[in-house]
């Protein structure tokens, strides 16, 4: 059976998108509710995440994948296509 427009408008209310909410953090950053921040890694007053730890994990990550890319000869090609640009 086929469902006239208002029918369907009315199952179709719901489908709106709604904005993100924010919150100001302690730091003074902004971030979602009930989430950590990631500025700072507190919640609720207590740190859940060391931000210094994951910042360390980072530099050593983006450091492998660049002498593994040297190792494979495949960063000059990137740098040389950097360079003609």
């Amino acid at each position: 059976m086929r469902r006239n427009r208002s029918e369907t408008a009315k199952r179709r209310s719901h489908h709106a998108l709604v904005t993100s909410r924010s919150v100001r953090c302690e730091c003074g950053a902004m971030r979602r509710p009930h989430h950590a921040c990631p500025e700072c890694g507190k919640y609720n007053g207590k740190v859940i995440i060391d931000v210094v730890a994951r910042a360390k994990r980072e530099q050593r990550r983006l450091k492998r994948k660049d002498t593994e890319l040297k190792a494979s000869g495949r960063a000059t090609e990137k740098e040389a296509e950097v360079d003609a640009k």
